[in-house]
C-alpha cells in the first residue's frame, strides 16, 4: 500500500482567537486560547482520515510540546520513524485568528528543526509513496541541507511533493531551482504560484487555470500542479491538461489548516488510486468542511466528505 510521509515540522499551535491584530506596541485581549498539534501533523491526520498509511519523518522534541505531537498522531494511527531528540522540546506556533477566520502567525524553533539524513532515512520511503516536503524546512540549513542530500537518494518511483509555503519564492535561486528539479507534484495556494512565477522572472496570469499551467513547467518532467484558491476551489495539471476544479464556499470560523486539510486528502486519495482531478474534488471538500470547525487539526473524515458531496449532485 502506498504511503504518506511527511518531512516537515510537526509544532504546537497556540491558537488565540482575537477581535483584530493588535496595534504595535499595543495589547489585545482575546476570547479563547488553545493548543493544538500542527504543520505536518494537519496535513497527516487529513490522510490519515482518508485512510492512508501515514509516517512522520521530522524531528520530535523531548517535553510537553513534543508529547503533545506524538499523542495527536497516535490519535490517527501516524506512525512516528524518528526517536526524539533529547534534552529539547518542540517549538510553538502562535495563531492568532480574527472573526474573518483570518490568521496571523509567529514561529519559534525547536526539536523540529533538528533532521539528518540518517534520522530522515528511517522512514524508508518505498516506490509509489508520497513524501511531502514543505518550504520552510528549505529555509532554514539545518532542515533544508539534510532534505536536499536525502531526497536524491530516493527510488524514482518515490513521488516527491512539494508545498512550497510563503517561503519558496523567497529561497535563493540555487536552493529553489535544486527542488523545483526535484518536484514530482506541486501544491500551493494562488499567492505562492503567483510569488515563484514572479521570482523566476514570468508575469503570473490572472486565471487560476491558467496560472497553474504555468507553475507546471517549473518541475521535472511530467511533474503535477495543484494551486488552490480557497472557496473558489482549485486547477490541476496533469499531462498536457489543466482542469478547474470547483470549490465548495462555505461559512469559515477557522480558515487555519485548510490547505494542509487539502494536501492531505489529495495525496491520501491518489494513494488509493483515485486520479487527480476526482481527487481534487474530494479534497476541495474536505478543506470546506475544515474551515467550519475551530482548531487546525479538525480534517473530516472519508464518510463526511461523502455526506457533503452528495448534498452537491451537480457538482
Amino acid at each position: 500500500m502506498r504511503r504518506v510521509i511527511h518531512t516537515g515540522q510537526a509544532l504546537v499551535d497556540v491558537v488565540v482567537e482575537v477581535p483584530d491584530l493588535p496595534v504595535r506596541g499595543q495589547n489585545v485581549m482575546a476570547s479563547s486560547a488553545t493548543d493544538h498539534a500542527g504543520g505536518a501533523v494537519t496535513v497527516l491526520v487529513a490522510a490519515a482520515r482518508f485512510g492512508a498509511d501515514c509516517v512522520h519523518a521530522g524531528a520530535h522534541g523531548t517535553g510537553p510540546h513534543g508529547d503533545l505531537v506524538r499523542a495527536a498522531l497516535t490519535a490517527d494511527r501516524i506512525a512516528v520513524s524518528a526517536p526524539p531528540v533529547a534534552d529539547l522540546d518542540t517549538g510553538i506556533c502562535v495563531v492568532m485568528v480574527e472573526p474573518s477566520a483570518e490568521r496571523t502567525f509567529v514561529t519559534t524553533l525547536g526539536a523540529e528543526r533538528h533532521i539528518s539524513v540518517e534520522s530522515l532515512s528511517t522512514s524508508d520511503p518505498r516506490p509509489g509513496d508520497l513524501v511531502c516536503v514543505t518550504g520552510f524546512s528549505l529555509a532554514l540549513a539545518s532542515t533544508g541541507e539534510p532534505l536536499l542530500a536525502w531526497l536524491p537518494s530516493l527510488h524514482p518511483e518515490v513521488v516527491v511533493v512539494l508545498d512550497p509555503g510563503a517561503a519558496f519564492a523567497g529561497l535563493s535561486a540555487h536552493v529553489r531551482a535544486a527542488m523545483l528539479e526535484l518536484t514530482d507534484v506541486w501544491s500551493s495556494n494562488a499567492e505562492e504560484a503567483v510569488d515563484i512565477l514572479r521570482a523566476v522572472g514570468q508575469e503570473p496570469p490572472g486565471d487560476l487555470t491558467d496560472l497553474t499551467t504555468a507553475v507546471a513547467p517549473l518541475l521535472r518532467g511530467d511533474a503535477v500542479a495543484i494551486v488552490r484558491d480557497g472557496p473558489e476551489g482549485c486547477a490541476v495539471h496533469v499531462g498536457e491538461e489543466t482542469t478547474y476544479v470547483p470549490g465548495f464556499p462555505q461559512t469559515p470560523v477557522d480558515t487555519n489548516g485548510a490547505g494542509d486539510t487539502h494536501t492531505g486528502a489529495l495525496l491520501a486519495e491518489v494513494a488509493a488510486g483515485t486520479p487527480w482531478v476526482e481527487g481534487c474534488r474530494r479534497a476541495n471538500a474536505a478543506a470546506a468542511i475544515k474551515v467550519t470547525r475551530r482548531g487546525p487539526g479538525s480534517a473530516p473524515t472519508r464518510a463526511e466528505v461523502d455526506e457533503l458531496l452528495a448534498s452537491f449532485p451537480h457538482s
